[in-house]
């Protein structure tokens, strides 16, 4: 079940500089919400601030509240929210394995074991993020053997195959080619009609092509947050308005 996701007054430093200030928004459940903003805005370190990846980080510090629905975060066990929270990175990063132990992986750390259950969330999965036909037939062969857009959609196939509440994309296609671009995008609206998407993107126009609601960020605050039409067709603030009319960024 898709749930939303939430922060309350984010701060975060990294030792004494602060990354975000005082952050708070909505990610709606079943919708695709955009992040945009120029490089080294927070756009990234806040994505990872919603399945608690910065948690690794040394001398990260961070204040204010990231729900999952009405559960914080924080509280959650780790490796319990990254099996609600899936996230695809900027490179595609199959793991060392075949392409169906790729996307099995998390199943088996989860207990699942019974191979007839194994090869149908395979077969699934792969068809729901069009790879079925192209690798059917060489299930065994290794994922590092993939394109690089057969390995993006590998990668959110293995995120999906858990069947996560929200899934998190860091600048999905920016490694990518215009047509895996477009079959990545189009991926992300249909894994939004069931889940939660929060999207990084550098991409303009694919902001405005996929989401639904639209964040720009700047110098690690959140500068507006609107549905995504009315961002684009009218800021509300002059700094918002002068990025996307390109006069910095």
């Amino acid at each position: 079940m898709a749930e939303s996701m939430s922060v309350e007054h984010l701060n975060l430093w990294y030792g004494d500089n602060q990354a975000l200030t005082d952050v708070s928004l909505v990610a709606p459940a079943n919708e695709i919400t955009a992040f945009i903003g120029p490089s080294g805005c927070g756009k990234s370190t806040l994505l990872r601030c919603l399945n608690r990846m910065n948690d690794r980080i040394v001398g990260c510090r961070v204040e204010g509240v990231v729900r999952l629905g009405d559960e914080d975060v924080s509280t959650s066990d780790v490796y319990a929210l990254r099996r609600r929270v899936g996230m695809v990175f900027q490179k595609p990063n199959p793991f060392p394995l075949s392409i169906y132990e790729n996307v099995v992986y998390g199943l088996r750390r989860q207990g699942h074991v019974k191979k007839v259950e194994l090869d149908e969330v395979v077969e699934r999965t792969l068809q729901s993020v069009g790879l079925w036909d192209e690798v059917k037939d060489k299930l065994g062969k290794s994922g590092l053997s993939l394109s690089g857009g057969q390995a993006q959609r590998l990668c959110i196939a293995r995120a999906m195959a858990v069947n996560p509440d929200v899934l998190l994309m860091d600048e999905p296609t920016s490694a990518l080619d215009p047509i895996s671009t477009a079959m990545v995008e189009e991926l992300a609206t249909q894994i939004a009609k069931e889940h939660t998407v929060i999207i990084v993107t550098h991409n303009m126009q694919q902001a405005t092509r996929i989401s639904q609601k639209c964040a720009f960020f700047y110098l690690g605050e959140l500068v507006e947050f609107a549905p995504t039409a009315q961002l684009f067709s009218a800021p509300r603030d002059k700094r918002t308005e002068d990025y996307l009319t390109g006069r910095f960024g």
